[in-house]
Formats: structure tokens, C-alpha cells, sequence
């Protein structure tokens, strides 16, 4: 069987409903999201199932690549296997287990395609976060099966994630006294622009 190109995509999500729900700029400027990056024995939107052995292998193998901070992922997804360096757009700098939630930490790269995303997510657009990978299917009981030989390459950022609940959510995001959601330094800027705008 050949193997093919198998992309997930999964939104990031805030708790009030909207993408974000943990952003956060680190003290050295970084700008840091976190979520749902897979999720084992569960059916997804694409009708797949990864089974919680395979993805546990892959995200051990995928743990040395974070190590080396060479986990980096592209704003979409190409059609290709190999990770574009002009398009790479953020890098994933932890991963764990939550339940059968495969969770990440992701650090958003200044690059032109890291810039788009951070654009994006400060102006509260919901993207996701998709897995890619290279693996063959068999049909089973709750949907298309992901066979052992599946080879977890990337996570890229998308507009329509398959894997439910996938929405990152900002790290330690603030919120101003008119309770305007805000990230740490922009949170003062923001409340003196409306202190002027309505006078107070």
C-alpha cells in the first residue's frame, strides 16, 4: 500500500468561544499559543482515527525534533511531505498528554509568515492546528484507521482543523479595565488610547 499525505486540522480556542485562549508575549518578546495539537481514538472531522499507540510513538519521535528546535510547522498546508522554510510560520516548543489530547506550547516565529499569524491571532482571527503526516488507512469500526506505518512530520497552521477543540489559546492573555482582552505590554497602550478616545 502506498502511503499518502494524511493533514488534520484542528482549531485553537478561547474559553469565551473565540480561536485564542492562551497567548502570551514571554519576557523576551516571544509570542507564545497553546492547545490541542491530536487527539487519539477519536473519530475526526475526516472521518480518521489515530489509535493512541501510533500517535504516542510519533510523538516521542517528534519530542527529539522539539528538543533540537527544529519542530517547525507552515501557515497552511503544502501539498508536500518536507517543510518549506520560506513559509514557516511557528515552532512548537512543548508537547504532552492531557487525557488522549496530544497539548502543545507553540512559539510564533518572526518570519513574513510568522508575522501574517501573529496579525491573525491578535486580531482574534480563529485559525487551527493541523498534524501532517505520510501513512496508509484501513477501514474499521469508527472510521479510517491510521495504519502503524504512519510517520508524523509537522504541525501547520490552518483555517478549518479536523480534530475538534483543536483552537490555540494565548498563554496568560490579559484582559484591561474596560475588560478588553489584551497581551501583557499592548494591555497599558490599549487603555491609554481609550482613556483618550472617550475622554476619561
Amino acid at each position: 500500500m502506498i502511503k499518502q499525505l494524511l493533514t488534520e486540522y484542528i482549531p485553537l480556542e478561547m474559553p469565551n468561544g473565540l480561536m485564542l485562549e492562551t497567548m502570551t508575549e514571554s519576557s523576551d518578546g516571544k509570542l507564545l499559543i497553546k492547545g490541542i495539537l491530536q487527539r487519539a481514538n477519536a473519530k475526526n472531522q475526516n472521518g480518521r482515527v489515530y489509535p493512541r499507540p501510533i500517535l504516542e510513538r510519533e510523538a516521542t519521535k517528534y519530542s527529539e525534533m522539539i528538543n533540537e528546535r527544529r519542530a517547525m510547522g507552515e501557515l497552511d498546508h503544502p501539498d508536500s511531505s518536507v517543510v518549506n522554510l520560506n513559509n514557516v510560520s511557528h515552532l512548537i516548543v512543548e508537547m504532552g498528554w492531557k487525557g488522549d489530547d496530544l497539548v502543545g506550547m507553540i512559539e510564533v516565529l518572526p518570519t513574513p509568515s510568522g508575522n501574517i499569524l501573529e496579525s491573525l491571532l491578535k486580531a482574534g482571527v480563529m485559525v487551527g492546528i493541523s498534524s501532517r503526516g505520510l501513512g496508509t488507512l484501513q477501514e474499521g469500526e469508527e472510521g479510517a484507521e491510521v495504519q502503524d506505518d504512519f510517520e508524523l512530520l509537522a504541525f501547520d497552521m490552518v483555517s478549518n482543523p479536523s480534530t475538534q477543540g483543536a483552537f490555540m489559546h494565548p498563554v496568560n492573555e490579559s484582559v484591561d479595565k474596560y475588560g478588553q482582552a489584551c497581551i501583557n505590554r499592548y494591555c497599558r497602550i490599549q487603555e491609554i488610547v481609550t482613556e483618550i478616545l472617550i475622554g476619561e
